[in-house]
């Protein structure tokens, strides 16, 4: 009976540490988002000028509203 319980132990602790390590990762990633967006104005400039668009600041800053509202 001792071998069940040392196994189901430690299935128990390894599906604890993945759905921890898991929200860890998760929380980090979003923070690290967060303070370090992908895009910024200047990149979204530049690509819309290789697309052939002439980028005027309130389309840039609609862009980036919307971009911001998708990360939340």
């Amino acid at each position: 009976m001792e071998l069940w319980v040392g196994i189901l132990v430690g299935i128990i602790a390894l599906l604890a540490g993945v759905a921890l390590g898991f929200f860890i990762a998760r929380k980090y990633m979003m923070n690290y988002l967060k303070k370090n967006p992908p895009i910024n104005e200047q990149m979204l400039k530049m690509m819309m000028m290789q697309m052939g668009m002439k980028p005027s600041q309130k389309k840039i800053n609609q862009m980036m509203k919307a971009m911001q509202g998708q990360m939340k």
